[in-house]
């Protein structure tokens, strides 16, 4: 349901936002302002973007969690396709977007409605909400082995 209002909604908006601004400004001008936004959001997109790629680059070189640089990267590229979507409604919300703020309250709001699912080697998974506990719980399972080294021929007692 929340989708279909989007859809319908969204266009709706902007509709009566190209009339508004038209009949203010007129035809060529709210044209070349939507045209004008669309080459600016292009030029922010691609180089946030490539600011953000070597953000998740130096994430996975380091052992981090690339998780935010991710969701920044997935953020930023659907501002793109909404500034190049012709409209003031979808311009604003995708310079929002662009803006590091806005993009880190939309990640922890949505890390906190998140739940995390791990899986280790065994197959057995773990459920849990970021909420819970921030602490590092590492599980494995070990094995003995004799001081000397079996040779091929020898089978394991076990």
């Amino acid at each position: 349901m929340f989708l279909l209002l989007l859809f319908i909604g969204v266009p709706l908006i902007e509709i009566a936002l190209f009339i508004q601004v038209g009949g203010l400004i007129g035809l060529w001008p709210t044209l070349a302002i939507v045209i004008l936004t669309a080459l600016i959001g292009t030029h922010l997109v691609r180089s946030q973007g490539l600011a953000t790629l070597a953000r998740v680059q130096n994430s996975i070189q380091t052992i981090n969690d690339p998780t935010e640089p991710l969701a920044h990267g997935a953020m930023i590229l659907f501002a793109g396709a909404l500034l190049l979507t012709p409209g003031f409604f979808t311009d604003a919300f995708g310079f929002l977007l662009l803006t590091t703020k806005f993009r880190s309250y939309v990640f922890n709001m949505l890390r906190e409605r998140m739940a995390i699912r791990t899986m280790n080697m065994s197959g057995a998974q773990h459920r849990r909400s970021e909420s819970e506990n921030n602490s590092v719980i590492l599980e494995g399972d070990y094995s003995e082995f004799s001081e000397k080294p079996m040779r091929p021929s020898q089978k394991d007692p076990h």
